[in-house]
C-alpha cells in the first residue's frame, strides 16, 4: 500500500507541475510580446519544451504504476525511468539553447521593459517555486529530473527579477544574459550528472545504494554455503532493485539444511530495497547454469 501511495503521489506531483507549466507558458508568450522582452519570449519557448517533457513524464509515470503483465513481467516501472531519460535529454538540449542565446545577448544586448520584467519575474518565481517545491519531495529519478527543470526555470526568473530591479536605476542590459549564462551552466552541470545516472540505470548498472560486497559476505556466511556465482544486481527505476544469484551448497547438505539456508537468504535480502530477488541453490559438483 505504501508503494501504491508513493506512485500515486508521484503522478499527481508531475500532473500539477504540467498544468502549472502549460498555463504559465501561455502567459509568458503573451506577456513577453506585450513588454517586448526577448528574454521572456525565449524563456517561454524553453518552457514550451518543458511542458511537452512534463506531459510525457506524467504519462510515463502514470504508466509505471500499472501492475505486471505477461508481456512486462517486472511491471511498468522502467517507463518512469524512460521519462527521466527523455527529460534529461530535453533539459540538456534546452540548457544549451539558453547558453547560446545568452552569449548572443552578451554580444548584442537587448532593451526591454524593466517594469514588465519585474512583474513577470515575481509571478514566475511564485509559480515555478511552488511547482519545484511539490516535486522536491519526489523520490523517483523521473521526479528528480522534472524538479531540475523547474529549478532551472525558477532560478532564471530570480535572475530576471534581480536584473529588472537594477534596470530600474541603471541601463546595464548585459546583466540579464550574464546571469542567465551562469545559472544555466550550473543547471546544465547538475542535469548532466542526473542524465548520466539515468543512463547508467537504464543500461542496468549496479545501483549505487547497494553494497555488493556486504551482500556477498552475508550470503556466503550462511551455513552450508560453499561458493557463489552469477550474482547480478540491477535497478528497475532507481528505487526498486532486482537481484539474482547462484549459491553452491556443500555436498552433504540435507533438505532440512537447504530449507534453513533459503530462509536465511530471504531474511538477509529483505533488509535491502529489492523488489525482486531470486536465489538458486546448487549442489557441489553440479554443472553451473546461467
Amino acid at each position: 500500500m505504501a508503494h501504491e501511495h508513493h506512485h500515486s503521489s508521484s503522478s499527481k506531483n508531475i500532473r500539477t507541475a504540467f498544468f502549472l507549466n502549460v498555463g504559465f507558458t501561455l502567459f509568458e508568450i503573451i506577456g513577453g510580446i506585450y513588454v517586448n522582452s526577448v528574454a521572456i519570449i525565449s524563456d517561454a519557448i524553453h518552457d514550451l519544451g518543458d511542458s511537452i517533457s512534463l506531459g510525457m513524464s506524467w504519462y510515463l509515470q502514470d504508466k509505471s504504476n500499472k501492475p505486471a503483465t505477461k508481456e512486462f513481467t517486472f511491471g511498468y516501472r522502467r517507463f518512469s525511468l524512460l521519462g527521466a531519460l527523455i527529460n534529461g535529454i530535453i533539459l540538456f538540449g534546452g540548457s544549451l539553447f539558453i547558453i547560446v542565446e545568452a552569449i548572443k545577448r552578451i554580444i548584442t544586448p537587448e532593451h526591454s521593459n524593466a517594469t514588465g520584467m519585474l512583474i513577470f519575474a515575481i509571478i514566475g518565481i511564485a509559480v515555478n517555486g511552488y511547482a519545484a517545491y511539490k516535486m522536491s519531495t519526489g523520490r523517483s529519478l523521473n521526479e528528480k529530473t522534472v524538479s531540475l527543470h523547474l529549478l532551472e526555470d525558477m532560478m532564471g526568473w530570480i535572475a530576471i527579477f534581480i536584473v529588472s530591479i537594477i534596470l530600474q536605476f541603471k541601463d546595464i542590459q548585459i546583466l540579464d544574459p550574464i546571469l542567465s549564462l551562469a545559472i544555466t551552466s550550473y543547471i546544465l552541470y547538475n542535469g548532466t550528472k542526473r542524465l548520466m545516472e539515468t543512463m547508467s540505470i537504464f543500461l542496468q548498472a549496479q545501483p549505487k545504494d547497494i553494497d555488493r560486497e556486504k551482500i556477498e559476505e552475508e550470503l556466503l556466511a550462511v551455513e552450508r554455503v560453499e561458493s557463489m556465482h552469477h550474482l547480478h544486481i540491477w535497478s528497475l527505476d532507481g528505487e526498486h532493485h532486482v537481484l539474482t544469484a547462484h549459491l553452491q551448497m556443500t555436498q552433504d547438505v540435507t533438505i532440512k539444511d537447504m530449507l534453513k539456508a533459503k530462509k536465511a537468504f530471504r531474511n538477509i535480502l529483505k533488509k535491502y530495497p529489492f523488489e525482486h530477488f531470486t536465489v538458486q541453490t546448487e549442489l557441489k559438483g553440479e554443472e553451473h547454469t546461467p
